[in-house]
């Protein structure tokens, strides 16, 4: 295999990884090697290594296959390999087929996307309506993954169930060093709603699946018009899926501002339709999820390599409860 030709640490230039230790990084492109030749494959030119708390990625050119990409997982989101695989088997028109993974160690070997939507979304009318094909679209992912919750928990993916949210939070709050005095008595004085709020979302008859919690512009690939590819699961749980709509709505009202908000909420909730289920029901269900959507982020910023961070800004301890308190805002929806 070639050199690297360079490491991009980003803005985490102390970053620990087990990236940095030899026997491992040996190990790790055996791996791909041996992948690479099992499908008679050869690797050429360098490599490009992006090292992050939460991730190692490595760009790999393949004569005959273009850009593939190895990717490794820190234990706490070690299931998405697993994952990626499983789901390429249930909806493989929504998400990349892996070359093949080692879900024991958490390592996957991908295949290019193509353009990301970051890279090619404008800030027109034509770009709102991407958003809109994105939202129906991962609404039907979403949809076509309620048979599969259990096996999806049983992968390694987190639960954060509605049921069990009160729960998940109660440890979140009380693991989390970040949150100051005030913040901890407003977080207890919201417990009681917050209760409620759970009640009343499960009562609403719409079951837990997968929630990505961080579907974003950089986190979709579009191999063509109007086709969407959903990547990166490693902040995944199984939870309310309306859950997910807070990240991805929260990054079109910074673009778009806030007034297209009904007009994404509405395209999200299209494919939730039938079954006996009214639009206002339906409306009551993601503003619920919307109050409850921020304990899924918080739990995922502690997901990072072992001895990663030298700080608690990499700790992850100040985002989470960042997320924690936006449950004390009232959804603009």
């Amino acid at each position: 295999m070639n050199g690297d030709a360079g490491v991009d640490r980003g803005r985490y230039p102390d970053v620990v990884t087990p990236w940095e230790r030899e026997e491992w990084r040996a190990a790790a492109l055996g791996w791909v090697g041996d992948v690479l030749d099992a499908r008679g494959l050869r690797e050429v030119g360098p490599r490009r290594v992006r090292l992050r708390p939460w991730s190692v990625l490595v760009r790999l050119s393949v004569d005959g296959a273009g850009t593939v990409w190895f990717k490794a997982n820190p234990p706490a989101s070690r299931f998405e390999a697993g994952l990626t695989q499983a789901l390429a088997g249930w909806v493989p028109e929504h998400v990349l087929t892996p070359l093949a993974v080692d879900a024991d160690r958490g390592w996957s070997l991908l295949p290019d996307g193509g353009p990301r939507l970051a890279d090619v979304l404008d800030d027109g009318p034509d770009g709102l309506r991407t958003w809109e094909a994105l939202l129906r679209q991962y609404a039907v992912l979403q949809r076509s993954l309620l048979p599969y919750a259990e096996k999806i928990e049983a992968l390694g993916v987190p639960g954060a169930r509605t049921a069990t949210l009160p729960n998940v939070f109660d440890r979140l709050v009380a693991d989390n060093g970040a949150l100051t005095e005030a913040d901890r008595a407003a977080l207890s004085g919201l417990r009681p709603r917050l209760v409620e709020w759970c009640e009343e979302l499960a009562g609403l008859g719409i079951g837990d699946c997968l929630d990505h919690a961080d579907v974003h512009e950089g986190q979709v690939f579009v191999p063509r018009p109007g086709r969407f590819t959903f990547f990166d699961w490693g902040d995944a749980t199984v939870s309310h899926p309306f859950c997910s709509f807070v990240v991805p709505a929260g990054h079109a009202a910074e673009r778009y501002g806030p007034g297209v908000l009904p007009r994404l909420r509405d395209a999200y909730l299209e494919p939730w339709t039938g079954g006996g289920r009214g639009t206002r029901d339906l409306r009551r269900a993601l503003r619920l999820a919307w109050r409850l959507g921020p304990i899924g982020r918080a739990g995922a910023w502690g997901r990072l390599f072992p001895g990663a961070a030298g700080s608690t800004d990499l700790a992850g301890d100040p985002q989470a409860a960042g997320s924690l308190l936006r449950l004390l805002d009232e959804p603009p929806v």
